[in-house]
């Protein structure tokens, strides 16, 4: 880096996208930073009109009643999750600065909506000419279902009647290409009456099987429990 762009940097300007989405803990702390960072108010200065343009960017497009049920199940499986947490998941830690990092309910927040666009995402392209193909997954509990719903190059995977993880675990997708099963982000809870989905990230070419296991909160790099969930990939 030369000593010009040394002199542009700031390692606040971190912050200006969620500021300017409203999303920044304790925004006044930015705020005040901003009124001196010439560097922070240029980044505000390029991102204030692509974020008022997102929501005209997108021809708008009715929702068939399916999708609602299901971006609304996502919604309530994270909220599940995050309710299991316990009250400390919305105390953030303070960094450098005195600034808290995003709240876990924050994060919370950003996963389900995360989920729920792929969700959205999966269920609009279904309604276009690609056809859905859904196989039917073997699952170890007993009553439990499970789906792997693929339109494109979009996956997702569907639960229903499955137990919530206990407390302190969580549902991780795994992908097995006939070797040792390889670890996602996908990590996933269940609603009160055991239903969720998450999006399968990445694309099955090569993939044998998509797995399910419980694992400690976070995820884990190897799996430390039986698949609870098996479905062959066609």
């Amino acid at each position: 880096m030369s000593s010009h762009e040394e002199s542009l940097y700031c390692e606040e300007a971190v912050d200006a996208a969620p500021y300017v989405l409203g999303a920044l803990d304790e925004p006044e702390s930015f705020r005040e930073h901003l009124a001196t960072c010439t560097t922070c108010q240029a980044e505000v200065a390029k991102l204030g009109p692509v974020v008022g343009t997102l929501a005209t960017a997108v021809p708008p497009r009715g929702a068939p009643e399916e999708l609602r049920r299901r971006v609304l199940a996502v919604v309530r499986s994270e909220a599940e999750l995050l309710r299991a947490a316990g009250p400390e998941a919305d105390e953030p830690p303070r960094r450098a600065g005195g600034r808290r990092w995003p709240s876990g309910a924050a994060v919370g927040w950003l996963a389900a909506a995360t989920s729920a666009a792929a969700v959205l995402a999966i269920a609009l392209t279904s309604g276009s000419s690609q056809q859905a193909r859904v196989t039917t997954g073997q699952v170890a509990i007993t009553g439990a279902h499970a789906s792997l719903r693929q339109v494109g190059g979009h996956s997702e995977l569907i639960v229903a009647d499955m137990p919530q993880p206990p407390r302190g675990r969580i549902y991780e997708v795994w992908l097995s290409r006939g070797v040792a099963p390889q670890p996602t982000d996908a990590l996933f809870g269940v609603t009160s009456r055991g239903s969720g989905s998450v999006a399968v990230p990445g694309s099955l070419h090569g993939v044998k099987e998509v797995l399910v296991t419980s694992e400690p909160l976070g995820g884990s790099l190897h799996p430390t429990s039986t698949p609870l969930i098996r479905v062959t990939v066609e």
